[in-house]
């Protein structure tokens, strides 16, 4: 998939890029004297922003390089399109030795949800979605379906080995971490700033997470709601938003069992604690089957979901534990 760290748009982006739009990123509430600044730029390959309140410009531009500096740290892991990242090293070679914290956490939680969505989330769909990638390159209908049985056989996260001494794939195999690393990211630099001593914030890295303090009005995307949002993340995914063909048919957003794009939805948003469960589940709802959906949300740390068919009424999930 091209969302996390591509230099394209992304279903991802989807929601950012609305959510600055019509919230403007103005907070819900009117806080107190604190002055407000605001980093907007390019972070994992796309249009990004952080916002806080504080009353020294010099500790606000000190949290933004900090922030800056984590997520070009971790995009050296994750990157599909930066080289020598280690998750390109990987991919090359089959196998990493003594891979860092941060690559074993997030294979792991990949693992976890690949579990809990009966493989619906796969992280290792990345031969499949290459395949599907060079053949709209030259092409302007899909794969064969030879082509797609063939690609199918290297996806199976069950074959991925974690170890602390070494990350290993089966041969031919390949992953990709966009369903889920920028929600990663997000809650890093989450951590970061929490750590020192941060709680007016918002982070609209792909994953838009609020940190506790007030409260931001965040627009849902493909509709006229609103929604406030106060230590929680959200994210979405479209699978329309990111065609393969100029049709428009074919998306990114490919199931692991079939092989083809998921054709229930338009969009898929996720509210949860985590921006990593925002986004791991928001591809997962898009792609399972809907009689899991609430299982999913809550078993997965989800808290609302919003799932919107194609000519149908959306429909809202919220989590009873």
């Amino acid at each position: 998939m091209r969302d996390m760290l591509s230099p394209s748009l992304s279903r991802r982006r989807f929601l950012s890029i609305a959510a600055v739009a019509s919230a403007a990123l103005m907070p819900g509430a009117a806080g107190s004297r604190a002055n407000r600044f605001e980093w907007r730029g390019g972070a994992l390959g796309a249009q990004a922003a952080i916002v806080l309140y504080h009353h020294d410009q010099a500790e606000a531009e000190a949290a933004i390089a900090a922030s800056l500096a984590e997520i070009r740290r971790l995009e050296g892991e994750f990157s599909l399109y930066q080289a020598g990242s280690a998750l390109l090293r990987l991919n090359a070679a089959g196998r990493i030795s003594w891979p860092s914290h941060d690559m074993r956490r997030l294979l792991q939680l990949s693992k976890s949800y690949s579990d809990l969505s009966e493989g619906a989330f796969d992280p290792t769909i990345q031969p499949l979605w290459q395949l599907y990638a060079e053949h709209f390159s030259t092409h302007a209908s899909a794969p064969s379906p030879e082509a797609i049985k063939a690609a199918l056989q290297l996806v199976d996260y069950r074959r991925i080995s974690i170890k602390a001494s070494e990350i290993r794939l089966q041969p031919g195999m390949s992953l990709t971490l966009n369903g889920i690393a920028q929600g990663y990211i997000t809650d890093r630099v989450a951590a970061l700033l929490r750590a020192r001593g941060w709680d007016d914030v918002l982070l609209n890295l792909g994953e838009i997470r609020a940190l506790p303090g007030r409260s931001w009005s965040i627009g849902l995307p493909g509709s006229h709601n609103r929604l406030e949002l106060n230590n929680a993340a959200i994210a979405t995914s479209s699978g329309p938003s990111s065609p393969f063909g100029a049709a428009g048919e074919v998306h990114h957003l490919l199931h692991p069992a079939t092989g083809r794009s998921g054709g229930r939805y338009n969009t898929v948003s996720v509210l949860a604690g985590t921006a990593v469960a925002a986004d791991a589940l928001s591809t997962a709802l898009f792609l399972a089957p809907p009689e899991q959906a609430m299982d999913l949300l809550r078993q997965g740390g989800g808290q609302q979901a919003w799932l919107r068919p194609f000519g149908r009424k959306t429909l809202h999930l919220t989590a009873v534990n």
